[in-house]
Formats: structure tokens, C-alpha cells, sequence
């Protein structure tokens, strides 16, 4: 079977980057993206027809079906009780996978108003969320006729062993982060300096 497209970018591309910047000697510790996890919640007091809603909607976006997630505790205050719906999640790895990081990355994320990258937060191991407030930036979904936006959780799951590293394996694959105030200052400087030495 072909390689999916960010796949053959993997392997042309971002394994000789991060063994040339982390000094890997083994390729089989190059860190890699092991699974995305895309997770959508509703209100338990949500009716079953905008439970059904949010779960087509999600099969579109992932191409695969979710699973339903349901409540472990009964919460009285917020009408919560054991074992209700409570929102769906779906997990991809492989072709299926890479497939949804291309659309995500080079698709849905530009359509995003007002875009100026996504922020940088890792959890201390090299694992990234990003949150999504409105699925119809995916082109599998149609903004026409929809009964409600869905916000989402979308769980990058690395084997890299810190922050720097799966920071590193993203940006190479083309994730937008957000520059830091330093890094735009250090990027006008150099090209005030690249202007001087033209002139």
C-alpha cells in the first residue's frame, strides 16, 4: 500500500531533521506521532438527537465511527448520572492518522479567523492538545444547515521524551504554532540585519 503523504514526509524529512538537531544515533528512537486522539463533549442534559448530531459529525471529520463516552459518577448538581452519554471520542494511528494531520494542518487550521497560530502548550512529555472551538472549519463538514457548532479536544500522543522534542517533531510537520515575543523580535532583527548588509 502507498505511504500517506505526511507519512513519506516523516520519513524523507523530519527523521533526518531531528536526528541532525538532537544528535539520534538509532532511527528507532527518532521520536514519531503514535496516535490522535479527537475527543467531543456535550451537556449530559443534552437530548439523544444532538448526542446522534455531534457523533456524525465527528465520524465525518475522523472518518471513523467514535466511541461514546459515559459518566463514571453520578453528580447530582449537574444532573449527572452514572453511566450517562456524555460525549464521543474516536483514536487514529496510521495511514488514517496522518490523512487527518494533513486536513488539519494545511485545511481546517488557515480557515480559522483571524489566525495567528496555535498556542504552545505540552504537557512535560512531549504530548500536545489543541482545542477547537468550531468544527466547521473542516471541509468534510458543511457550515450550511448544521443545528450547532461543536468544540473539540485534538490529542497528539508522541514517543518523543520532552516538550522541545515533540515541539520540534510538530513544527516540522507543519504545525502553525504561535512564535513567542522573543522569537519575533530575534526574526526582525535578523532581517534589519540581512536589510543593512544589502544596502
Amino acid at each position: 500500500m502507498e505511504q500517506a503523504l505526511l507519512q513519506k514526509h516523516y520519513n524523507d524529512t523530519v527523521v533526518p531533521a531531528l536526528k541532525e538537531k538532537f544528535g539520534y544515533t538509532n532511527g528507532h528512537i527518532v521520536p514519531t506521532v503514535n496516535k490522535i486522539v479527537i475527543n467531543s463533549g456535550f451537556s449530559a442534559t443534552a437530548d439523544k438527537n444532538h448526542a446522534t448530531y455531534v457523533n456524525d459529525e465527528i465520524t465525518k471529520i475522523s472518518g471513523q465511527r467514535p466511541i461514546i463516552t459515559k459518566a463514571k459518577l453520578s453528580i447530582s448538581n449537574f444532573k449527572l448520572r452514572e453511566g450517562q452519554p456524555i460525549g464521543c471520542k474516536v483514536t487514529l494511528r496510521g495511514r488514517s492518522m496522518y490523512d487527518f494531520m494533513l486536513r488539519l494542518i494545511n485545511v481546517a487550521l488557515p480557515c480559522i479567523r483571524d489566525f495567528r497560530g496555535v498556542p504552545v502548550k505540552f504537557d512535560g512529555q512531549g504530548n500536545y492538545t489543541l482545542g477547537i472551538s468550531d468544527h466547521t472549519i473542516f471541509p468534510e463538514v458543511s457550515a450550511e444547515g448544521n443545528s450547532a457548532t461543536i468544540g473539540m479536544d485534538i490529542s497528539f500522543t508522541t514517543s518523543a521524551n520532552s516538550d522541545e522534542e515533540g515541539r520540534e517533531l510538530l513544527r516540522l510537520f507543519g504545525m502553525p504554532f504561535r512564535k513567542s515575543s522573543s522569537e519575533v523580535a530575534a526574526e526582525e532583527a535578523a532581517a534589519k540585519e540581512a536589510e543593512t548588509a544589502d544596502a
